[in-house]
């Protein structure tokens, strides 16, 4: 598994989802308040809904610039808590398509696509 994974999230019926076919996932949605961290995050990027990058990792990188802490498993995922927005967001199993388990901690950078 990478220690930095990348992903670039797009709008598709007014819902933020990804896709990676490194890890087999197609139109994977953010959902149960992820949606809602994203809008905050990516709120100065130019046309974000029809891309932008997102970097992260469980261990702090140059440049990352939100940090969520693993608050509790929920039903087959886990609830992660943005300070920088006083916020919970779900995020589903595919996240240990990137992670063995759910990391205690999530390092996130957002930046436009090239």
């Amino acid at each position: 598994m990478n220690s930095i994974n990348v992903i670039a999230p797009y709008k598709y019926l007014d819902m933020w989802v990804f896709d990676d076919s490194r890890v087999g996932l197609t139109q994977e949605p953010f959902v149960g308040g992820a949606d809602n961290l994203i809008d905050q995050a990516v709120a100065d990027i130019p046309n974000a809904e029809q891309g932008f990058v997102m970097v992260f990792s469980k261990v702090a990188f140059p440049g990352h610039q939100f940090r969520l802490e693993w608050r509790r498993a929920e039903n087959t995922g886990n609830i992660y808590y943005a300070a920088d927005f006083d916020a919970e967001g779900w995020l589903c199993p595919a996240l240990l398509r990137y992670f063995d388990n759910p990391p205690p901690e999530l390092f996130v950078q957002v930046k436009p696509k090239p």
